[in-house]
């Protein structure tokens, strides 16, 4: 007598594996997609640190609204020394 599991659950089990790797395949690409878009906010994050320093050179400190376009003076908080 060989020792062996019946075909239905050898059929059970090899479509149980194959649907755990076909989920951990589309768990791999997911995980790529994502690296491409975390590389393009950093990138679009050094763009927008560029357009800041531009910005600032041009206007000085400024609160600037995104919807229109305004502008405001960032009042700077005086420092305090405290004394010890």
């Amino acid at each position: 007598m060989e020792n062996k599991i019946t075909e239905e659950q050898l059929k059970d089990l090899q479509e149980l594996v194959g649907k755990i790797n076909q989920a951990s395949s589309q768990i791999g690409g997911l995980e790529l997609q994502k690296q491409a878009f975390v590389g393009q906010a950093a990138e679009h994050q050094r763009d927008l640190n560029k357009l800041q320093e531009k910005l600032e050179k041009a206007y000085g400190k400024v609160q600037i609204d995104i919807n229109n376009g305004s502008f405001k003076p960032i009042e700077e908080e005086a420092e305090v020394a405290e004394e010890v």
